[in-house]
């Protein structure tokens, strides 16, 4: 397969997975010589083994970093700061994407950013939704299920010092209930503990903020 035919083929992904490539093909290993060629020459960027994006010169679709996110690990879901800092929880640019996978933990630094996993039980993978951009989906923690995956994977002690340094913005936006039905949900003392002090942080200071 020549370079033109393969970009035509591929331009309107904005990942390539060689797997899905190669199905039906008659001599699948052709075109693995052919993608480790274009991967050495900078035409292919590899994202993972047998997961690739077309170099900035060949891309009809720009790869978003969420839905590379979800690829890279699944299952998956972006979580504690950088999915804080998506729902415009937090006022500081994160440059790592940490997500939460029921698999084996690891990093990918690629290219398009820096992507870290954290283990997390089945018991404990829920609180996320999934979101779309530029017709790409992804799955990304709500902000109630992100503060507490944030606590819980760090072991933080929550006080009010830390929620201050936190820097928590837009906090009308965080549902009271859900953050305790989450907490509840966790079944860790601990985590409950730390619901019921960011919620009497919010609650003191939203009143604080109606008397300004």
């Amino acid at each position: 397969m020549k370079l033109e035919q393969f970009i035509k083929k591929v331009q309107d992904y904005p990942v390539i997975d060689l797997e899905s490539l190669m199905v039906g093909l008659k001599n699948p290993q052709s075109l693995k010589v052919h993608i480790s060629r274009w991967q050495k020459s900078g035409k292919l960027i590899p994202l993972k083994n047998g997961l690739y994006i077309l170099a900035n010169a060949y891309r009809k679709v720009e790869p978003q970093e969420f839905y590379i996110a979800s690829l890279l690990k699944t299952p998956s879901y972006v979580t504690m700061e950088k999915a804080l800092e998506y729902h415009d929880m937090i006022p500081e640019a994160v440059a790592v994407y940490t997500c939460v996978t029921t698999k084996r933990q690891g990093r990918f630094e690629t290219p398009i950013g820096v992507f870290d996993y954290r283990h997390i039980k089945t018991s404990y993978f829920w609180g996320y939704d999934s979101v779309t951009l530029n017709d790409q989906t992804a799955f990304v923690a709500s902000p109630e299920k992100a503060l507490l995956d944030l606590i819980y994977l760090k072991n933080i002690k929550v006080s009010q010092g830390y929620l201050e340094e936190l820097r928590l913005q837009n906090i009308d936006d965080i549902d009271l209930k859900k953050l305790m039905a989450y907490a509840r949900r966790f079944g860790k003392p601990g985590i409950k503990r730390a619901a019921k002090i960011i919620k009497k942080f919010i609650e003191a200071e939203i009143a604080r903020e109606k008397k300004l």
